[in-house]
């Protein structure tokens, strides 16, 4: 599978191990931030990393800062990103089967990096469920269209 991972500098060791770790495990890696050591905005990298999963560029994204919240909160800004931010092995199972999380969020600073390889296993090897599921999916994405994820869906060719 191909994985844009991507971080600020808070993050930046935590991505370094990972890249590592999930290239071991036969993932191919894109690296798309820069680890220079220098102070890096995580919304460069969110907007990185979400435009190869929403171009098809890559299959999924994973993203690290301090916390994680503002890097899912700038991924779930790019069309077609379900972004989710996983503190451990359940939250992460669930938004892939669930949600269909496209990109992972994780916390360098409050996870460690054993934490966060066993988060990135479970959320690599888990599948969407579908079912009732999907329907959910499809209200998002007419969130994403701007309209009402409650109102009755108008039959395809209506306009």
């Amino acid at each position: 599978m191909k994985i844009a991972l991507g971080s600020d500098h808070r993050g930046s060791t935590v991505a370094s191990s990972l890249s590592t770790h999930l290239h071991a495990s036969g993932h191919e890696i894109m690296v798309l931030s820069e680890n220079s050591g220098a102070p890096t905005d995580y919304p460069d990298s969110a907007w990185r990393v979400s435009n190869e999963i929403a171009s098809g560029r890559a299959d999924r994204g994973i993203l690290i800062c301090g916390t994680g919240i503002g890097m899912c909160i700038a991924a779930n800004k790019v069309r077609g990103i379900r972004a989710a931010l996983a503190q451990d092995e359940l939250s992460a199972q669930l938004s892939r089967s669930h949600n269909d999380a496209n990109v992972l969020c994780l916390s360098a600073d409050l996870l460690g990096q054993t934490l966060c390889k066993r988060i990135v296993d479970v959320w690599m090897r888990t599948a969407f469920e579908g079912g009732r599921h999907e329907r959910r999916l499809g209200k998002i994405a007419r969130i994403e269209a701007g309209e009402d994820p409650s109102a009755p869906e108008r039959p395809r060719g209506a306009g």
